[in-house]
């Protein structure tokens, strides 16, 4: 690797992290010295890295206490990981000062782990991104001994949505008509387009969504794990997504996807779920009643972002409803595989979310309608799960419909999913 194409690189950089406008996203970062942020794809990792770099400058540190390389970065293709240790020393010359590292996307090159190892070893400040979960897989975990905190990076929740669109969300603004009607706007644009951060203010946002999955199935997906078939993927991702509602099996999707697009075996089903989520793009949840067995085979599947979900689906209001629960709840609670928080109820009666930590059970419903048996199918599901789960707070997330429901344990409260979240 040659070192002066890596000194203009570090230097393009710093031109490059100011002239960016960041959202402020509530994540604490300076209370540990290294830290690895996973997520989808223009999830806005960078931007959290771009951030905290304007924070420090802000507090009066200086770029020559600072590096910053993005991997992805075409000037790299002929980097290894042999080439690591040139970074440092590029640095070295271009600074007397000690750097804190900001590694974007790091993933890209094998054996990082053990250069980030030897980072924290020496007692250096680290940020390190990449879109793969597997960075937080055992096996790197242990390479890296524990000298860092992983940070879980998802597109911009609603309320950081409004933020960046510059938009006010206090009670008081929302009663005037103007801010209103532009609130439920943005409401509706974050429902059916989701929030990755670039996205945010463009008129047509299809394209933008469309080239952000390309680019999580081309090339996080396909390319890496030297994906044979692709289109028959393509087909397992389009069946997921219509039906996330509803609990898939290997065996079923095996099936479905057998009868249209050539034979694919159980096994293959599995390993391609598990790629999706390596790479973000989908999220897994289990039914808290089931056996072992079933819950390792029969699952609920979400996609990372509403937008993505969108380029599947044809009337969709409800799918992505739901959806967009399952994502919120995940960022609030967690998504680790060997600690789940957040599960679905299915034995007797179908409930889409619990919570056990809070004793939270949550429904999800785009118009609570008393003339198609919706009401009554809700309603009744969170009636009767009391006498199965510890119920501590029952709710029932609408598109904008807001009421209270009384039974013998309680109260069923009907809010819009803007309100819950925004409260």
């Amino acid at each position: 690797m040659n070192k002066d194409i890596l000194k203009q690189i570090i230097l393009d950089n710093r031109v490059e992290v100011e002239r960016y406008k960041v959202c402020r996203r509530e994540v604490d970062m300076s209370s540990f010295p290294c830290y690895v942020l996973v997520g989808l794809r223009r999830a806005g990792k960078s931007f959290m890295l771009y951030q905290r770099m304007q924070q420090l400058l802000s507090q009066g540190h200086t770029w020559d206490e600072m590096l910053y390389v993005n991997f992805e970065d075409d000037r790299l293709e002929e980097f290894k990981s042999s080439d690591f240790n040139l970074i440092l020393e590029c640095f070295a010359e271009l600074s007397d000062k000690r750097p804190m590292l900001f590694l974007d996307e790091i993933q890209n090159i094998d054996g990082w782990e053990k250069f980030a190892r030897r980072l924290a070893d020496n007692k250096y400040n680290v940020y390190i991104t990449g879109s793969n979960a597997k960075m937080l897989s055992r096996e790197v975990m242990t390479t890296l001994g524990g000298r860092y905190l992983s940070v879980e990076v998802y597109p911009f929740s609603f309320k950081e949505y409004l933020d960046f669109s510059g938009q006010k969300y206090d009670e008081n603004s929302r009663l005037q008509t103007d801010i209103k009607a532009k609130f439920m706007r943005l409401y509706h644009e974050y429902l059916h387009w989701g929030g990755l951060p670039e996205s945010v203010g463009l008129p047509v946002k299809r394209d933008y969504v469309s080239s952000t999955f390309q680019k999580v199935y081309l090339g996080d997906i396909c390319a890496r794990n030297g994906i044979a078939n692709p289109n028959l993927l393509r087909l397992m991702i389009k069946k997921i997504a219509e039906s996330v509602k509803q609990p898939l099996s290997y065996n079923r999707i095996s099936r479905i996807l057998s009868s249209v697009g050539g034979r694919i075996s159980v096994p293959t089903v599995g390993n391609y779920v598990q790629y999706c989520q390596d790479a973000w793009l989908l999220l897994r949840m289990h039914n808290i009643a089931s056996p072992f067995v079933e819950k390792e085979t029969i699952s609920k599947y979400y996609f990372t972002d509403n937008g993505i979900l969108n380029l599947f689906l044809v009337d969709a209001d409800t799918s992505l409803l739901e959806n967009l629960v399952a994502v919120t709840l995940l960022r609030k609670y967690g998504n680790d595989p060997d600690n789940e928080c957040v599960f679905y109820y299915n034995s007797g009666v179908e409930v889409d979310f619990f919570v056990p930590d809070d004793g939270l059970a949550i429904q999800v419903c785009y118009n609570l309608s008393h003339s198609d048996g919706t009401y009554e199918r809700e309603v009744s599901a969170l009636k009767k799960l009391p006498s199965a789960l510890d119920c501590k707070r029952r709710l029932i997330i609408t598109y904008d419909e807001e009421a209270t429901i009384e039974d013998n344990n309680g109260k069923i409260e009907v809010l819009p999913y803007w309100k819950w979240v925004i409260a």
